[in-house]
């Protein structure tokens, strides 16, 4: 029998439905220019991490303090929701990356609060690429498909919840087998999501880190031309900073986060409702003033959400940062990495979300 690979986690955490390989490092810069000309895309290549400084690590402590609780509700919330709406036993799937510690944490809180079995998976989708259909194929010979919930940590612009109503269309349409494709996450900012704790964009805790809190993991990667056609989509394991690895603390710290919250009030109200039409007005809105502003040919270059520009500031070539606030505590981390590599940082008092990234155009 094969040993699950559960990156820095336990079997009782997760599994991850991806190929850990051996990959070369391509320099960020080199990387945006073979992504902005078409010559590669993007999931093809990997630019190698590196540790963040002790200074970084902190800001990671300050977001826990700071929304450790609120995301703890949140979670409740979610947990609540699933609870209700899948009966039997629950497979979770989480989208790897940014999926993966939300589904950790949602399949404790659910075995724990709710008494309900629960099963965690994570696999790879890619934008323009699609979900992995081997990994699906996996988990559907152990769980019927009724019983999946696809799990992420927030929207951004909404791309990845239409890649995967998309990609599991197509997967009925090759297998036979309809999924249902709501998604559910902490944050949806851009009415995408099929269940959210939240619309508003706050900061995430962990989305301040890359694969130190996230089973050291990189985001994953297409492999085409393998030679297997059972093969999941790939990923770096970062063995080397295990030392450093947060992923454990991180559950840890949020599941005694959860249990204060549930001992003292139980399942939070979920928040006001919203109106999804509106909320993808919203976004819309922006992305066409902020790229008639500065004269950005694609919405792809266009990352509106604390969530989504750290992960433009931590992997992508970045040339403006745009914040509601400079002085707020729910920005700060995206304040010192811009400060630490020089990129443009400019006040929109006006824009509907805390923070967005632009990512550099090569011309």
């Amino acid at each position: 029998m094969t040993v699950p690979f559960t990156g820095s986690y336990s079997a009782d955490d997760v599994e991850f439905l991806l190929t850990p390989i051996e990959m070369e490092d391509t320099p960020v810069a080199v990387k945006e220019a073979l992504i902005q000309s078409g010559r590669r895309h993007y999931s093809e290549m990997l630019t190698r991490e590196s540790l963040p400084s002790d200074a970084y690590v902190q800001l990671f402590h300050d977001a826990l303090a700071l929304n450790g609780r609120r995301m703890a509700g949140h979670l409740l919330i979610l947990a609540d929701r699933i609870a209700r709406l899948r009966k039997g036993r629950i497979a979770l799937v989480s989208l790897a990356r940014a999926g993966t510690p939300v589904g950790v944490l949602l399949k404790h809180v659910l075995q724990r609060h709710f008494g309900r079995k629960t099963a965690h998976y994570s696999l790879s989708i890619l934008r323009d690429k699609g979900i992995d259909r081997n990994a699906l194929r996996h988990i559907l010979q152990r769980h019927p498909p009724e019983s999946l919930v696809f799990v992420d940590g927030w929207t951004g612009k909404g791309v990845i919840a239409g890649e995967l109503a998309a990609s599991l269309e197509d997967f009925a349409a090759s297998d036979g087998i309809r999924i249902p494709a709501d998604l559910f996450v902490l944050a949806d900012l851009s009415g995408s999501a099929a269940v959210a704790a939240s619309h508003e964009d706050y900061l995430i805790p962990s989305c301040v880190l890359n694969s130190t809190v996230s089973g050291l993991i990189s985001r994953s990667v297409w492999r085409q031309g393998i030679g297997d056609p059972a093969a999941f989509h790939g990923c770096l394991y970062y063995k080397e900073f295990e030392p450093h690895d947060l992923s454990r603390f991180f559950v840890d710290a949020m599941l005694d986060y959860a249990e204060e919250v549930y001992r003292q009030s139980g399942v939070p109200a979920s928040e006001r409702p919203y109106d999804s039409k509106r909320l993808k007005a919203v976004s819309l809105d922006f992305l066409k003033a902020v790229a008639q502003r500065y004269r950005i040919s694609h919405y792809n270059y266009i990352k509106p959400g604390i969530g989504e520009a750290t992960r433009v500031l931590l992997r992508r070539e970045a040339g403006r940062l745009l914040l509601e606030n400079p002085g707020s505590e729910a920005t700060r981390h995206l304040l010192w990495l811009a400060e630490s590599k020089s990129i443009p940082i400019e006040v929109c008092q006006d824009m509907p979300y805390r923070a967005a990234a632009l990512i550099k155009e090569v011309k």
